[in-house]
């Protein structure tokens, strides 16, 4: 499993550290957001006819009936722990017809699923420890065989383990078991459990927890939420995973009049930033690569910086199907497999997820500064969107409509941590 090279000490402030550290690493790659490109976004008809439908589908809702909130507690926070294998997407469609995100909750209900006829609890940490690269192949139900001519028999093609998808199963399986050591030489049962835990702690001064507390809790336990790096010496700090759990939590459970645990306030919390994020504010016209530090960067997506492209995108096309009603979570539209996107170094791809967390801070900067008057009545709701409601818009619209689904996202494998 890859560390994505030399990791910097843990922060003392994780909520600033990362927006710091993305700010400041924007900046030294000279990756620019200019307002007159937050403005064109935020006032697009894409924007603003899409935004309030979109951003409330977060696929957080399971058709499972459970015996506990804890045990869908645990359920959420290990369907968080997999939230990965976006490099993995393409040979995913091609095997599954399902992109990662997909993949993963099939297999987190798979998990569960097996674990209520009897096989054994595989959201333990002793079942997590257990699982193995078949099982998991055998719940996402996908081929980890190559087929290659016979070293000696002209015509026979002999199966051997290896390929793209394999990688993938043996990264999960390696994180769920790393995990369940963790867990087991803490002392606590499972994963939802030490949320839990964390969650009830009090903290100095008798508070209760908040993102940031969560966040180091998570964080200096599990190297599977260890999501940073140093990339030209400067520490970068991004927590995706961690990030994603802490809010899908509020959002799961904070829907009550009676939350069953305490929740934190995640409105300010940093997105949660993939490839998905920094690829759509490219294609959309907000991150300006033109002018990167790294040279290769510039030309990744080549229509990024074609103002016809960019203002189709954010136009609503005429008499395209699809538009108006968003993808359901767990469904698929019959499309052919995504294209594969340009294939990046870790480097690039904190450099690149900086960039959204940065580009996308910038933006509700940008909207709680405008003057109300200057809105019509029907756009005045721009000036209170969040941060995760930003996050959400940018990653499901991504899937919303056919020219958006077309769009590349970059591609980083044998990570865990996107």
């Amino acid at each position: 499993m890859s560390n994505q090279g030399k990791n910097p000490p843990f922060p003392v402030g994780y909520v600033d550290a990362v927006k710091r550290s993305c700010k400041e690493l924007t900046e030294a790659q000279c990756i620019e957001v200019t307002d007159e490109a937050i403005k064109r976004l935020l006032f697009s008809p894409s924007f603003l006819t899409t935004f309030k439908r979109v951003s409330s589908h977060h696929g957080l809702k399971f058709p499972l009936k459970f015996p506990s909130v804890l045990s869908e507690l645990n359920l959420l926070c290990v369907l968080s722990l997999l939230n990965f294998a976006s490099g993995y997407r393409v040979p995913l469609h091609e095997q599954t017809g399902r992109g990662a995100w997909d993949n993963m909750r099939a297999l987190a209900f798979g998990l569960y699923l097996s674990s209520a006829t009897g096989q054994g609890d595989l959201l333990s940490a002793k079942g997590m420890k257990s699982v193995t690269s078949h099982q998991v192949a055998e719940l996402l139900s996908v081929k980890i065989h190559v087929e290659r001519p016979h070293e000696k028999l002209r015509g026979v093609t002999v199966g051997e383990l290896g390929g793209h998808i394999y990688e993938l199963v043996k990264l999960i399986s390696t994180t769920l078991k790393q995990t369940g050591e963790v867990l087991e030489q803490s002392g606590v049962p499972d994963l939802g459990t030490f949320v839990l835990r964390s969650l009830n702690s009090k903290r100095p001064g008798g508070g209760n927890a908040s993102v940031d507390d969560i966040l180091s809790d998570l964080v200096t336990a599990f190297p599977a939420f260890q999501d940073m790096a140093v990339v030209n010496e400067i520490p970068v700090y991004c927590f995706k995973k961690a990030l994603f759990l802490i809010h899908a939590v509020t959002l799961r459970f904070g829907s009550s009049s009676t939350p069953p645990f305490p929740l934190p306030d995640t409105t300010r919390a940093p997105v949660f930033t993939d490839n998905v994020l920094p690829s759509m504010l490219a294609h959309l016209g907000v991150l300006d690569l033109s002018k990167a530090k790294d040279v290769a960067l510039r030309g990744i997506f080549p229509d990024a910086a074609n103002d016809a492209k960019i203002n189709a995108l954010l136009a609503v096309p005429d008499n395209t199907p699809g538009i108006g009603s968003a993808v359901a979570p767990g469904t698929h539209p019959k499309t052919t497999p995504p294209k594969e996107g340009p294939v990046l170094t870790s480097e690039q791809a904190y450099i690149l997820r900086a960039a959204a967390v940065d580009a996308c801070e910038k933006i509700i900067g940008y909207v709680r500064s405008l003057d109300d008057g200057s809105l019509s009545n029907d756009q005045k709701w721009v000036r209170d969107i969040t941060l995760p409601q930003l996050d959400t818009w940018l990653w499901a619209v991504a899937k919303d409509r056919p020219d958006y689904r077309e769009l590349e996202r970059f591609v980083l494998r044998d990570t865990v941590f996107f």
